[in-house]
């Protein structure tokens, strides 16, 4: 009986994989070519405003100073055309501008990609019938709404309205919605939550030579419209992963420690990643081994002042989310010989970090720059935090390559900064550690980040979790080291806090209210894709800018909940091309889905409950050994796991002897009443362990072999 459920197990989770299911949450375009859905406001004079919509007909007529904005129903991106039927004579014109926001709809221009003002309105001299289209020096990456003025005498008569999408330049037309990885649950806010995620990083990627529009960064007169340029080169190859769409169409690598995670989880898209990674690795200074804040890119007209501003500056954190970048993207995709060839790089950049560190064991940072958060320097927590965790990893990466010489230097480097933190930084009154020793500031990147890293010890990250909990406001999670903001990006950071904290329920209610309830139901927002930060009482204000109209309603750092739901809330934690973890944390979840396919393999889980007990369906590539981690039930139970291991062409593998190998394992649990405990999801290193444990708060089975398993959890 168990063989006979294995393999109708391994039927249904291999044939997902092929045909990946729930696409009717996909936000992505299922073609290019994308006509405006609803006249959103209309002013002056306009015949047959909707005519040029998806549900209208007809010609759409401007007379005399009129206007009409469009809703697209969600943030786009990419080159607009009109076609001109008719007008009175040949001194007409039409105006082109853009937004993100409803907040920003204005009759004199776009939201702003610059720190003051906003962007000046793309205008054209109609001289008579015919096709008239945005340059690509000009192209929009992110807006919903269009907005169409004619301001002169006379009339304009359109027969038609269109944006050609441009945004995954290199997948096929048809292709842009077609996922490599799904997520669901019995909850529809996180359904939508997860697929708007995955949706902003697509927007994000972007035409390699549609990067950097901040030409008139420093400009002065708010009434005065700037200009605004879309026309450098980022990448060697056909696209970029950039932090936003409309600005800053840049290479950030702080936004790759969140958003590089979310593509393979949904779109496996290794290539733009890879290109991008690389010229992040080229900006570096071959002398000292620092890495860029951001990528320079590889042409730019004109030169600007943030541009030089990126050549000078250094960022010990950036510095880090580079390395880390090189870790993730090898985590996914195997691709050692990717490694091998940018090893002496990552050893150099790390060499620099640690150059550092001072008596105190601690990396004493110099620089100020990080993500716009304010106080950066000195004995930083946050800074720490990161470079231990590289450090950790930069351990599993020598491995990979079988270079070990300095393995026991950054080994003893990363218990030192344990020490040395909990030592200078820890206030066991407050439960946070404090952003360095000069202040009683609490930060939300630095604590989070002690948890991520293993810094803080499994009671510390219970006590951070409930602090950091203790502290929301109705829109979100503060980040007091940026004044009164709420960032998104390090918010993406709690939530994996809170489920390494043993907490899986604050990060999906976190996800409920900030990401779901806010950030998507908010009339102010796109509906579909993520901002970039806003001031804590709800004000679309982020601190860090002079301009609101400057914010990215679309930024790739903000999309952590794919990450946190099918890593953590599902369990699937690949740990590299050979080895997973399996732990499922659904909280109050009854159902969750998930599933991803890349370089090595396909991934997929199914948790449900009931009262009675539990489900766990894990599918893991062939070839890869793993670990499957349960948290102690509430109720007295038998757990069992049966499984088919390997999932060639028949769904089992045979053995030497041709037998198929199938696995079953049992064991009865008492329950403790307590919660569980923080579990840290590491890296193995040369060997696995072979052997089951069990804890008042967790079941694990080591070295299960990449398969098909089913877990059933029966109270008793």
């Amino acid at each position: 009986m168990h063989r006979q459920l294995a393999a109708a197990l391994a039927t249904s989770l291999v044939a997902s994989a092929s045909t990946v299911p729930y696409s009717q949450y996909i936000l992505a375009p299922s073609q290019r070519d994308l006509s405006p859905v609803s006249v959103y406001r209309a002013n002056g004079t306009v015949a047959n405003a909707a005519g040029v919509t998806t549900s209208g007909s007809g010609d759409t007529t401007f007379n005399s100073a009129s206007a009409v904005t469009y809703d697209y129903t969600k943030n786009i991106g990419g080159l607009v055309s009109f076609v001109v039927s008719g007008s009175s004579d040949n001194d007409q014109y039409i105006g082109i501008s853009f937004t993100e926001s409803s907040l920003w709809i204005s009759p004199d221009g776009s939201d702003a990609t610059q720190d003051i003002g906003i962007d000046e309105t793309l205008w054209f001299k109609i001289t008579g019938p015919g096709n008239y289209s945005v340059e690509p020096l000009h192209e929009r990456g992110g807006f919903r709404y269009l907005n169409v003025y004619h301001n002169t005498t006379g009339n304009v008569t359109l027969s038609h309205l269109q944006t050609y999408f441009t945004a995954m330049p290199h997948f096929p037309d048809d292709g842009i919605g077609e996922y490599t990885g799904y997520f669901h649950s019995n909850d529809e806010k996180l359904n939508r939550v997860w697929y708007a995620g995955a949706y902003t990083d697509q927007l994000c990627t972007i035409p390699s030579t549609s990067g950097n529009s901040l030409v008139d960064l420093d400009a002065t007169d708010p009434n005065i419209p700037t200009v605004w340029w879309s026309n450098s080169t980022l990448t060697n190859g056909s696209s970029a992963f950039t932090d936003g769409p409309k600005r800053d169409k840049l290479i950030w690598p702080g936004d790759f420690a969140i958003s590089v995670p979310g593509v393979f989880l949904s779109t496996d898209d290794a290539i733009t990643v890879k290109l991008s990674l690389q010229q992040l690795f080229a900006s570096q200074n071959t002398t000292t081994g620092a890495l860029p804040w951001f990528a320079q890119p590889l042409y730019a007209f004109p030169d600007n002042g943030f541009l030089n501003l990126g050549r000078r500056v250094f960022s010990f954190n950036y510095h880090l989310f580079t390395l880390l970048g090189l870790h993730n993207y090898w985590i996914y995709t195997g691709d050692d010989e990717y490694l091998q060839n940018n090893w002496n790089r990552f050893k150099l950049g790390l060499n620099y970090s640690l150059s550092f560190i001072d008596e105190t064991g601690l990396a004493n940072v110099t620089s100020s720059f990080d993500w716009l958060r304010a106080g950066m320097g000195g004995h930083n927590i946050e800074a720490n935090s990161i470079l231990k965790h590289t450090l950790d990893v930069a351990v599993t990466l020598a491995y990979a390559v079988n270079d070990t010489s300095q393995i026991a230097t950054w080994t003893n480097a990363s218990s030192a900064i344990v020490t040395a933190a909990n030592t200078l930084l820890w206030n066991s009154t407050a439960s946070f550690f404090k952003d360095n020793e000069t202040t009683t500031l609490y930060p939300q990147d630095g604590n989070v980040w002690s948890i991520i890293s293993g810094l803080a010890s499994p009671s510390q990250s219970t006590a951070i979790s409930t602090a950091l909990s203790a502290r929301w406001g109705p829109y979100g999670a503060p980040a007091p080291e940026a004044g009164t903001t709420v960032s998104p990006f390090i918010t993406g950071f709690e939530l994996q806090a809170h489920f390494l904290a043993g907490a899986p329920q604050r990060a999906i209610d976190l996800m409920r209210f900030m990401w779901a309830d806010f950030m998507l139901d908010d009339p102010r927002m796109t509906n579909s894709t993520y901002i970039e930060g806003y001031d804590t009482s709800g004000s679309l204000h982020y601190p860090a800018y002079a301009d609101d109209a400057r914010i990215s309603h679309s930024h790739g750092w903000s999309s952590g909940p794919v990450l946190a739901l099918s890593t953590f809330a599902a369990g699937l934690h690949v740990l590299n091309s050979t080895h997973w973890v399996a732990h499922p944390q659904p909280g109050n979840l009854t159902r969750v889905e998930a599933g991803f396919k890349v370089g090595h393999g396909f991934y997929a889980a199914n948790y449900s409950s009931t009262a009675e007990g539990a489900r766990y369906e894990l599918s893991t590539p062939e070839g890869t050994r793993g670990s499957l981690v349960l948290d102690t039930p509430e109720c007295n139970a038998r757990i069992s796991i049966t499984g088919v291991i390997g999932s060639g062409g028949k769904h089992a593998r045979a053995d030497d002897h041709g037998h198929v190998k199938n696995f079953h394992w049992a064991k009865k649990v008492q329950s403790h009443g307590a919660a569980a405990s923080p579990w840290k999801c590491g890296v193995w290193g040369p060997s696995t362990p072979e052997y089951e444990t069990a804890s008042d708060d967790t079941v694990t089975v080591d070295n299960l072999a990449g398969g098909n398993y089913t877990v059933l959890i029966t109270c008793i």
